[in-house]
């Protein structure tokens, strides 16, 4: 795989960085289309197109320097890859690192939501996606991604942005008042502000790239029309990196189509403009 926007070698050692990329391709949860486990490869490939220099706030995030770590290939089993991707998340979070997970599928969150709730008390993960994926179980696992915001919310509280597909088993798994339709937000700005206030102090945010409509972002496993355009979600991004402390993010379910680069190339713009955020908050 590619390092992290072909960074110079001198930004891009462990001992030195501040932010860490972490490579899951993973996809066997996955039950529509296949293919998510070359997402990391291909958000890797296209981030090496990316200009360091951002301009909104006039930053280069790279030199706080950026390691893309040895991708988690324990997957055996659904239960195997969420320990291992705990195991690597922890370690991070241990070494005083940034993690930045690539999927893979979003069941590779799982783990990282076991990391970080351990780590903050005061913790509310934040999800962007078109599904609510509240099963408590689906085809037979607890750890499909259809279940993945169901195990989030027994391990902290939830806030779920974007949201436009569900099915009628999940309604009594959310809290209404923490979960942003699609079809109430899409002509406003108001929600953004009502939905910031649901969050703790501390963030970790997980973003399913079926939050983006199909015209912007097509290749995923599993598109819903209606969905957010590109500032839409960056905006309202960085009021969350700004005003309060993000600890993570993962960056889930892309599903690369060799003829259709642009979807990897916006995931590996999002990252890079999430770190920005995150360590560059300049007006």
């Amino acid at each position: 795989m590619e390092v992290f926007a072909g960074i110079p070698e001198e930004y891009r050692n462990y001992e030195s960085s501040k932010i860490v990329v972490l490579p899951v391709p993973y996809d066997k949860t996955s039950t529509w289309v296949k293919g998510s486990d070359k997402g990391p490869e291909a958000l890797l490939d296209a981030s090496v197109a990316l200009e360091w220099y951002d301009i909104e706030t006039q930053t280069e995030v790279y030199k706080r320097g950026i390691y893309t770590a040895v991708p988690v290939t324990e997957n055996e089993t659904p239960e195997v890859l969420c320990d291992a991707v705990d195991n690597r998340v922890s370690a991070l979070l241990n070494d005083d690192k940034f993690p930045v997970t690539i999927g893979g599928n979003h069941t590779v969150s799982i783990g990282a939501f076991r990391a970080m709730s351990r780590k903050y008390k005061s913790l509310t993960i934040l999800q962007l996606d078109a599904h609510s994926d509240l099963r408590d179980t689906y085809e037979g696992s607890i750890l499909n991604h259809a279940c993945v915001m169901y195990n989030a919310s027994k391990m902290c509280p939830i806030t779920q942005v974007g949201i436009r597909s569900m099915c009628v088993e999940e309604l009594g798994n959310f809290d209404e008042n923490q979960i942003f339709y699609a079809h109430k937000i899409y002509n406003n700005d108001l929600w953004q502000e009502k939905a910031l206030s649901t969050l703790s102090e501390n963030v970790y945010v997980t973003i399913d790239l079926d939050v983006f409509d199909p015209s912007v972002l097509p290749s995923t496993g599993t598109p819903e029309p209606g969905g957010l355009d590109y500032y839409q979600v960056l905006h309202f991004l960085r009021s969350v990196f700004y005003n309060r402390n993000v600890v993570g993010f993962d960056i889930v379910e892309l599903c690369p189509n060799p003829n259709e680069r642009a979807s990897d190339f916006l995931a590996a713009r999002l990252a890079y403009q999430l770190m920005t955020y995150r360590f560059e908050k300049c007006l």
